[in-house]
């Protein structure tokens, strides 16, 4: 049985969000683009560019914390506001597979802004490829599971990991390894995030996206050159042709050993008075290696 796990952000999806709803009022957008204008997620980057494109001036902000997986915080003129994960449901944007970040105060709920991250034009397909050779596919990521399931449907994703705070990667990915007790399962993580490096390490195969952070990428066995999600469907298949070739070769390895060393050795002269001429066993042994580099040269014409 084997598994791959997909982040979503940036690795499933373009990783470029846009802001799509404000509710609230332009003082909503005001505060909440100067609370993560300290932020560097690609959601927070999208809110303050939103905000520079309707021309507003963002506020000064003191004290700003990152709270990892829940938001950020701060004051501004002397009043305390967090912005992040809402405590709230907002089901008519979160079942259309938007992301909805809420700003409060201390008191009160202010309003919320709703970002969307399309996915990769290619997603659909890798999934439909990787099902075909009998892989399960999951989705895993920190939005709530109304809308995880809404981007993992548009992806024919059926199994979704939803509400996953960063540092709780590495431990879902764990669980996964051990689902079944009679055989564990091979599980491969694909992400390209900081907060990926420590599942693409604790996964059995760890694929980091060309395109991700230098931590993600030193921290996994494979680095695809590229973004392009269907390189996942190339590495396996080339990886899988790659241990046949492997297989056969042994094979032939051990094969010419056992059959023609012993003949060397003289086994047969005791009954058929004959032995292998030296120059022959130097050319079966020329032969020998000739057919396993050859053998491995088709990998060169595999098509993935």
């Amino acid at each position: 049985m084997s598994i791959a796990v997909f982040d979503k952000t940036g690795t499933l999806t373009q990783g470029k969000p846009v802001v799509t709803d404000v509710v609230g009022n332009k003082e909503t957008l005001l505060l909440a683009a100067s609370l993560e204008r300290g932020s560097e997620h690609s959601l927070a980057e999208a809110i303050v560019n939103h905000a520079k494109e309707k021309q507003l001036v963002l506020a000064k902000v003191q004290g700003f914390k990152a709270i990892p997986g829940k938001g950020v915080s701060g004051v501004i003129n002397k009043q305390q506001y967090f912005f992040g994960k809402p405590d709230k449901p907002y089901s008519e944007l979160e079942n259309q597979g938007k992301t909805v970040m809420q700003l409060a105060s201390k008191d009160k709920v202010l309003g919320a802004i709703a970002v969307a991250d399309t996915l990769k034009n290619e997603a659909e397909d890798m999934v439909a490829a990787l099902k075909s050779m009998k892989i399960t596919v999951w989705m895993i990521t920190g939005d709530n599971e109304r809308t995880a399931k809404a981007i993992a449907k548009q992806a024919g994703i059926e199994h979704v990991l939803a509400g996953v705070l960063p540092q709780e990667k590495a431990d879902k990915i764990k669980s996964l390894k051990s689902s079944n007790s009679l055989r564990s399962p091979i599980v491969a993580f694909v992400g390209d995030g900081i907060n990926d490096a420590p599942a693409l390490a604790g996964a059995d195969v760890g694929i980091a996206m060309g395109t991700g952070t230098d931590a993600a990428i030193e921290s996994a066995g494979v680095t695809l050159l590229n973004k392009d999600l269907r390189s996942v469907v190339a590495a396996i298949k080339l990886s899988k042709a790659t241990l046949s070739v492997i297989k056969q070769n042994l094979f032939w390895a051990f094969a010419y050993n056992v059959i023609l060393i012993p003949v060397a050795a003289g086994i047969l002269y005791p009954f058929t008075g004959w032995l292998l001429n030296p120059a022959l066993a130097a050319f079966a042994m020329a032969a020998s290696s000739i057919s396993v580099v050859g053998n491995s040269l088709r990998l060169r014409h595999i098509h993935v």
